[in-house]
Protein backbone atom coordinates (compact mmCIF):
# COMPACT_ATOMS: atom_id res chain seq x y z
CA UNK A 1 0.00 0.00 0.00
CA UNK A 2 1.28 3.47 -0.88
CA UNK A 3 2.06 5.58 2.20
CA UNK A 4 2.64 8.90 0.43
CA UNK A 5 0.82 11.97 1.68
CA UNK A 6 1.25 14.53 -1.08
CA UNK A 7 -1.01 15.15 -4.07
CA UNK A 8 0.31 15.59 -7.61
CA UNK A 9 -1.77 17.76 -9.94
CA UNK A 10 -0.68 17.87 -13.58
CA UNK A 11 -2.07 20.74 -15.62
CA UNK A 12 -2.16 22.50 -12.27
CA UNK A 13 -1.80 25.99 -13.71
CA UNK A 14 -4.60 25.33 -16.17
CA UNK A 15 -8.31 25.87 -15.90
CA UNK A 16 -9.65 22.84 -14.02
CA UNK A 17 -6.28 22.03 -12.46
CA UNK A 18 -5.91 25.38 -10.72
CA UNK A 19 -9.55 25.26 -9.61
CA UNK A 20 -8.86 21.83 -8.10
CA UNK A 21 -5.82 23.14 -6.22
CA UNK A 22 -7.90 26.06 -4.95
CA UNK A 23 -10.51 23.62 -3.63
CA UNK A 24 -7.77 21.56 -1.93
CA UNK A 25 -6.43 24.75 -0.35
CA UNK A 26 -9.92 25.63 0.86
CA UNK A 27 -10.08 22.24 2.61
CA UNK A 28 -6.73 22.91 4.33
CA UNK A 29 -4.51 20.91 1.98
CA UNK A 30 -1.39 22.54 0.54
CA UNK A 31 1.01 19.56 0.38
CA UNK A 32 0.67 19.59 -3.39
CA UNK A 33 3.16 19.26 -6.22
CA UNK A 34 2.06 21.13 -9.34
CA UNK A 35 3.18 20.22 -12.85
CA UNK A 36 2.41 22.05 -16.08
CA UNK A 37 3.90 23.58 -19.21
CA UNK A 38 3.76 27.30 -18.48
CA UNK A 39 5.00 28.32 -21.91
CA UNK A 40 4.31 31.88 -23.00
CA UNK A 41 0.67 32.41 -22.06
CA UNK A 42 -0.50 33.83 -18.76
CA UNK A 43 -1.87 30.76 -17.01
CA UNK A 44 0.94 31.18 -14.46
CA UNK A 45 -1.28 33.88 -12.96
CA UNK A 46 -3.70 31.16 -11.87
CA UNK A 47 -0.99 29.83 -9.53
CA UNK A 48 -0.25 33.12 -7.78
CA UNK A 49 -3.07 32.94 -5.16
CA UNK A 50 -2.62 29.19 -4.58
CA UNK A 51 -0.60 27.33 -1.93
CA UNK A 52 1.50 24.32 -2.94
CA UNK A 53 4.76 22.60 -2.00
CA UNK A 54 6.61 22.43 -5.32
CA UNK A 55 6.35 22.99 -9.07
CA UNK A 56 7.75 20.93 -11.97
CA UNK A 57 7.61 21.52 -15.69
CA UNK A 58 5.86 18.61 -17.41
CA UNK A 59 9.02 17.58 -19.31
CA UNK A 60 10.88 17.23 -16.01
CA UNK A 61 8.04 15.19 -14.55
CA UNK A 62 8.11 12.85 -17.54
CA UNK A 63 11.88 12.45 -17.15
CA UNK A 64 11.39 11.46 -13.51
CA UNK A 65 8.69 9.00 -14.53
CA UNK A 66 11.06 7.36 -16.99
CA UNK A 67 14.27 7.48 -14.96
CA UNK A 68 13.31 7.65 -11.27
CA UNK A 69 9.80 6.26 -10.70
CA UNK A 70 10.51 6.08 -6.96
CA UNK A 71 10.01 9.87 -6.98
CA UNK A 72 6.28 9.19 -7.09
CA UNK A 73 6.23 7.27 -3.81
CA UNK A 74 5.62 10.56 -1.99
CA UNK A 75 2.15 10.82 -3.53
CA UNK A 76 -1.12 9.41 -2.24
CA UNK A 77 -2.99 10.64 -5.30
CA UNK A 78 -2.31 11.88 -8.82
CA UNK A 79 -4.84 14.09 -10.59
CA UNK A 80 -3.67 14.01 -14.19
CA UNK A 81 -5.45 16.96 -15.78
CA UNK A 82 -2.58 18.12 -17.99
CA UNK A 83 -3.33 17.83 -21.72
CA UNK A 84 -3.66 19.79 -24.90
CA UNK A 85 -7.39 20.56 -24.80
CA UNK A 86 -7.72 22.41 -28.10
CA UNK A 87 -10.44 20.70 -30.14
CA UNK A 88 -9.01 22.42 -33.24
CA UNK A 89 -5.43 21.11 -32.77
CA UNK A 90 -4.32 19.34 -35.96
CA UNK A 91 -0.87 18.11 -34.90
CA UNK A 92 -1.80 14.49 -34.27
CA UNK A 93 1.73 13.50 -33.22
CA UNK A 94 1.75 16.21 -30.54
CA UNK A 95 -1.63 15.06 -29.22
CA UNK A 96 -0.51 11.43 -29.12
CA UNK A 97 2.60 12.31 -27.15
CA UNK A 98 0.94 14.79 -24.81
CA UNK A 99 -2.51 13.26 -24.24
CA UNK A 100 -1.94 9.54 -24.78
CA UNK A 101 1.65 8.47 -24.10
CA UNK A 102 2.09 10.74 -21.06
CA UNK A 103 -1.13 9.39 -19.53
CA UNK A 104 -0.01 5.78 -20.14
CA UNK A 105 3.28 6.46 -18.38
CA UNK A 106 1.76 8.09 -15.29
CA UNK A 107 -1.07 5.57 -15.01
CA UNK A 108 1.29 2.60 -15.11
CA UNK A 109 3.45 4.12 -12.36
CA UNK A 110 0.42 4.90 -10.21
CA UNK A 111 -0.98 1.38 -10.53
CA UNK A 112 2.40 -0.25 -9.87
CA UNK A 113 3.05 1.89 -6.80
CA UNK A 114 -0.46 1.92 -5.30
CA UNK A 115 -1.21 5.59 -5.96
CA UNK A 116 -4.79 6.77 -6.53
CA UNK A 117 -4.94 7.84 -10.20
CA UNK A 118 -7.61 10.18 -11.56
CA UNK A 119 -7.31 11.43 -15.14
CA UNK A 120 -9.20 13.72 -17.47
CA UNK A 121 -10.94 12.03 -20.37
CA UNK A 122 -13.58 14.07 -22.22
CA UNK A 123 -17.16 14.08 -23.45
CA UNK A 124 -15.55 14.72 -26.86
CA UNK A 125 -14.93 10.95 -26.95
CA UNK A 126 -18.67 10.51 -27.62
CA UNK A 127 -18.49 12.24 -31.00
CA UNK A 128 -21.86 13.39 -32.31
CA UNK A 129 -23.66 11.40 -29.63
CA UNK A 130 -25.38 9.08 -32.12
CA UNK A 131 -24.13 6.07 -30.15
CA UNK A 132 -25.21 7.64 -26.86
CA UNK A 133 -23.28 9.25 -24.03
CA UNK A 134 -23.21 6.29 -21.67
CA UNK A 135 -20.36 6.02 -19.16
CA UNK A 136 -21.32 2.38 -18.50
CA UNK A 137 -20.64 1.44 -22.12
CA UNK A 138 -18.66 -1.79 -22.41
CA UNK A 139 -17.75 -1.49 -26.09
CA UNK A 140 -15.70 1.72 -26.03
CA UNK A 141 -14.49 1.07 -29.56
CA UNK A 142 -17.98 1.83 -30.87
CA UNK A 143 -17.47 5.53 -30.08
CA UNK A 144 -16.40 7.83 -32.92
CA UNK A 145 -14.82 11.13 -31.78
CA UNK A 146 -15.15 14.01 -34.23
CA UNK A 147 -11.73 15.58 -33.70
CA UNK A 148 -8.19 14.50 -32.92
CA UNK A 149 -8.35 15.88 -29.38
CA UNK A 150 -11.34 13.65 -28.62
CA UNK A 151 -9.64 10.71 -30.30
CA UNK A 152 -6.45 11.13 -28.25
CA UNK A 153 -8.56 10.89 -25.08
CA UNK A 154 -10.53 7.96 -26.51
CA UNK A 155 -7.30 6.11 -27.30
CA UNK A 156 -6.26 6.08 -23.67
CA UNK A 157 -9.74 5.08 -22.44
CA UNK A 158 -9.59 2.09 -24.79
CA UNK A 159 -6.01 1.26 -23.81
CA UNK A 160 -6.90 1.38 -20.10
CA UNK A 161 -9.82 -0.95 -20.77
CA UNK A 162 -7.63 -3.41 -22.69
CA UNK A 163 -5.04 -3.38 -19.90
CA UNK A 164 -7.70 -4.03 -17.26
CA UNK A 165 -6.93 -0.72 -15.56
CA UNK A 166 -10.43 0.74 -15.44
CA UNK A 167 -11.26 -1.18 -12.28
CA UNK A 168 -8.31 0.53 -10.56
CA UNK A 169 -8.30 4.12 -11.87
CA UNK A 170 -10.79 6.93 -12.53
CA UNK A 171 -11.41 8.57 -15.92
CA UNK A 172 -13.43 11.79 -16.02
CA UNK A 173 -15.54 12.60 -19.06
CA UNK A 174 -15.91 16.34 -18.54
CA UNK A 175 -18.74 17.98 -20.46
CA UNK A 176 -18.79 21.77 -21.21
CA UNK A 177 -16.94 23.19 -18.20
CA UNK A 178 -16.83 26.96 -17.71
CA UNK A 179 -15.82 29.37 -14.97
CA UNK A 180 -12.97 31.40 -13.47
CA UNK A 181 -9.31 30.70 -14.37
CA UNK A 182 -9.94 29.98 -18.06
CA UNK A 183 -8.67 33.34 -19.38
CA UNK A 184 -5.48 31.84 -20.85
CA UNK A 185 -7.39 29.39 -23.09
CA UNK A 186 -7.91 31.88 -25.93
CA UNK A 187 -10.38 30.55 -28.48
CA UNK A 188 -11.00 27.51 -26.26
CA UNK A 189 -12.53 29.67 -23.53
CA UNK A 190 -16.19 29.18 -22.76
CA UNK A 191 -18.91 31.23 -24.41
CA UNK A 192 -19.41 33.02 -21.10
CA UNK A 193 -15.85 34.36 -21.05
CA UNK A 194 -15.79 35.29 -24.73
CA UNK A 195 -19.28 36.78 -24.67
CA UNK A 196 -18.46 39.01 -21.72
CA UNK A 197 -15.72 40.60 -23.83
CA UNK A 198 -18.06 40.82 -26.86
CA UNK A 199 -20.67 42.60 -24.80
CA UNK A 200 -18.11 45.08 -23.46
CA UNK A 201 -16.96 45.82 -27.01
CA UNK A 202 -20.19 45.67 -29.04
CA UNK A 203 -23.16 45.22 -26.71
CA UNK A 204 -24.11 41.91 -28.34
CA UNK A 205 -23.33 38.18 -28.34
CA UNK A 206 -22.64 36.23 -31.52
CA UNK A 207 -23.89 32.62 -31.62
CA UNK A 208 -23.29 30.09 -34.39
CA UNK A 209 -26.13 29.47 -36.80
CA UNK A 210 -27.46 25.94 -36.94
CA UNK A 211 -26.86 23.71 -39.95
CA UNK A 212 -28.91 20.82 -38.58
CA UNK A 213 -32.63 20.56 -39.44
CA UNK A 214 -33.56 19.54 -35.88
CA UNK A 215 -32.11 22.68 -34.27
CA UNK A 216 -32.93 26.32 -34.97
CA UNK A 217 -30.25 29.00 -34.60
CA UNK A 218 -28.93 29.19 -31.05
CA UNK A 219 -30.95 26.19 -29.90
CA UNK A 220 -28.13 23.71 -30.22
CA UNK A 221 -27.85 22.14 -26.76
CA UNK A 222 -24.99 21.51 -24.35
CA UNK A 223 -24.52 20.20 -20.84
CA UNK A 224 -22.84 23.22 -19.22
CA UNK A 225 -20.96 22.44 -15.98
CA UNK A 226 -19.61 25.10 -13.63
CA UNK A 227 -15.96 24.51 -12.78
CA UNK A 228 -16.65 24.59 -9.04
CA UNK A 229 -19.04 21.66 -9.48
CA UNK A 230 -16.59 19.88 -11.80
CA UNK A 231 -13.92 20.09 -9.11
CA UNK A 232 -16.28 18.91 -6.35
CA UNK A 233 -17.14 15.85 -8.46
CA UNK A 234 -13.47 15.21 -9.25
CA UNK A 235 -12.38 15.33 -5.62
CA UNK A 236 -15.30 13.14 -4.55
CA UNK A 237 -14.23 10.41 -6.95
CA UNK A 238 -10.59 10.82 -5.99
CA UNK A 239 -11.51 10.34 -2.33
CA UNK A 240 -13.85 7.37 -2.89
CA UNK A 241 -11.59 4.31 -3.24
CA UNK A 242 -14.31 1.98 -4.53
CA UNK A 243 -15.29 4.34 -7.34
CA UNK A 244 -13.34 3.29 -10.44
CA UNK A 245 -13.83 3.41 -14.20
CA UNK A 246 -15.16 6.09 -16.51
CA UNK A 247 -17.57 8.73 -15.20
CA UNK A 248 -19.59 11.43 -16.92
CA UNK A 249 -19.09 14.76 -15.17
CA UNK A 250 -21.84 17.16 -16.17
CA UNK A 251 -24.85 18.96 -14.77
CA UNK A 252 -27.18 16.29 -16.12
CA UNK A 253 -29.16 18.96 -17.97
CA UNK A 254 -28.96 20.18 -21.56
CA UNK A 255 -29.42 23.92 -22.10
CA UNK A 256 -29.43 25.89 -25.34
CA UNK A 257 -26.82 28.45 -26.29
CA UNK A 258 -29.68 30.97 -26.32
CA UNK A 259 -30.45 30.17 -22.67
CA UNK A 260 -26.79 30.60 -21.74
CA UNK A 261 -26.55 33.91 -23.61
CA UNK A 262 -29.69 35.21 -21.90
CA UNK A 263 -28.21 34.27 -18.49
CA UNK A 264 -25.09 36.32 -19.29
CA UNK A 265 -27.15 39.40 -20.15
CA UNK A 266 -29.24 38.90 -16.99
CA UNK A 267 -26.07 38.71 -14.85
CA UNK A 268 -25.04 42.06 -16.38
CA UNK A 269 -28.55 43.52 -15.94
CA UNK A 270 -28.87 44.04 -19.71
CA UNK A 271 -31.50 43.21 -22.31
CA UNK A 272 -30.49 40.26 -24.54
CA UNK A 273 -28.94 41.21 -27.87
CA UNK A 274 -28.01 38.08 -29.85
CA UNK A 275 -26.71 37.90 -33.42
CA UNK A 276 -26.39 34.60 -35.31
CA UNK A 277 -23.14 34.18 -37.22
CA UNK A 278 -21.75 31.69 -39.73
CA UNK A 279 -19.90 28.68 -38.34
CA UNK A 280 -16.31 28.26 -39.62
CA UNK A 281 -16.11 25.62 -42.35
CA UNK A 282 -13.63 23.52 -40.38
CA UNK A 283 -16.18 23.08 -37.58
CA UNK A 284 -19.30 22.27 -39.57
CA UNK A 285 -18.64 18.54 -39.88
CA UNK A 286 -17.23 18.22 -36.36
CA UNK A 287 -19.88 20.04 -34.35
CA UNK A 288 -21.81 18.47 -31.48
CA UNK A 289 -25.44 19.65 -31.63
CA UNK A 290 -26.50 17.97 -28.39
CA UNK A 291 -24.67 16.84 -25.27
CA UNK A 292 -26.13 15.79 -21.93
CA UNK A 293 -24.42 13.79 -19.20
CA UNK A 294 -26.17 10.88 -17.58
CA UNK A 295 -24.69 11.16 -14.08
CA UNK A 296 -26.37 8.10 -12.53
CA UNK A 297 -23.02 6.32 -12.23
CA UNK A 298 -21.52 9.29 -10.38
CA UNK A 299 -24.55 9.49 -8.08
CA UNK A 300 -24.29 5.78 -7.33
CA UNK A 301 -20.89 6.43 -5.72
CA UNK A 302 -22.56 8.62 -3.09
CA UNK A 303 -22.23 12.04 -4.70
CA UNK A 304 -25.27 13.99 -3.52
CA UNK A 305 -24.46 17.69 -4.11
CA UNK A 306 -27.03 19.50 -6.25
CA UNK A 307 -24.58 22.04 -7.60
CA UNK A 308 -25.20 25.38 -9.26
CA UNK A 309 -28.10 25.97 -11.61
CA UNK A 310 -27.00 27.49 -14.92
CA UNK A 311 -28.26 31.01 -14.02
CA UNK A 312 -26.59 30.79 -10.59
CA UNK A 313 -23.30 29.64 -12.08
CA UNK A 314 -23.27 32.32 -14.77
CA UNK A 315 -24.13 35.01 -12.23
CA UNK A 316 -21.32 33.91 -9.89
CA UNK A 317 -18.77 33.76 -12.71
CA UNK A 318 -19.74 37.04 -14.35
CA UNK A 319 -20.24 39.18 -11.27
CA UNK A 320 -17.57 37.79 -8.91
CA UNK A 321 -14.79 37.02 -11.41
CA UNK A 322 -15.20 38.55 -14.88
CA UNK A 323 -16.51 41.96 -13.78
CA UNK A 324 -14.22 41.96 -10.73
CA UNK A 325 -11.21 40.86 -12.80
CA UNK A 326 -10.36 38.13 -10.28
CA UNK A 327 -9.18 34.54 -10.26
CA UNK A 328 -9.99 31.80 -7.77
CA UNK A 329 -8.32 32.53 -4.45
CA UNK A 330 -8.11 36.29 -4.93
Amino acid sequence: MNLGQKTLVTGGAGFIGSALIHALNESGHSDIVVSDLLGQDEKWKNLVPLRYADYLEADDLLMLAEEAPEYFDQFAAIYHLGACSATTEKDASYLIHNNYEFTKTLASIAIERGIRFVYASSAATYGDGSTGMDDTLEDLHSLCPLNMYGYSKHMFDCYAQRMGWLDQIVGLKYFNVFGPNEAHKGDMRSLVAKSYEQIQATGEIGLFKSYHPDYTDGNQMRDFLYVKDAVAMTLHLGNTPGANGLFNLGSGQANTWNTLAQAIFTALDMEPNIRYIEMPEQLKGKYQYYTCANTDKLRATGYTAEGYSLPEAVKDYVQNYLVAGKRLGQ
